[in-house]
């Protein structure tokens, strides 16, 4: 079970602002690879900007409180924002946060094509994503 850190995920009510404030004032270049990945008919269709630095990513996406009563889940990874690993063993994950006794919402193939996403709390109370690309 290897974990790499994939993203930042920030949440606004003004996307097309925070969009502007990476590029324009920190220089980040909008993200290429994820154009055409989001999927907006499970829950949420809320406006999102990719950006990164060559490396890391930054998803800038508009605050949804209600993204987890309309899915059915515990956690709500669009209410703060959240950051988010990479891993090749999702079930790994799984099985390791039932061990620890770390409850997640397991959102599956949820918000971007490809990703198998779950959600969790630290101790603190920030959201923590872990997410497998499937295929």
């Amino acid at each position: 079970m290897k974990l790499t850190f994939h993203h930042v995920n920030f949440c606004s009510r003004d996307v097309p602002a925070m969009d502007d404030f990476y590029r324009n004032v920190l220089e980040l270049e909008p993200e290429p690879s994820l154009g055409g990945s989001r999927v907006t008919a499970q829950g949420y269709a809320g406006k999102v900007a990719f950006v990164t630095d060559g490396t890391i990513q930054m998803h800038l996406a508009e605050r949804d409180l209600d993204v987890a009563f309309r899915t059915g889940h515990a956690v709500n990874p669009l209410d703060r924002g959240h950051i988010a690993f990479r891993t090749d063993d999702i079930e790994a994950v799984k099985k390791r946060l039932d061990e620890k006794g770390i409850r997640y919402a397991d959102y599956g193939n949820w918000a971007m094509n490809g990703w198998y996403q779950i959600f969790f709390h630290d101790p603190e109370g920030n959201v923590i994503e872990v997410h497998q690309v499937q295929g």
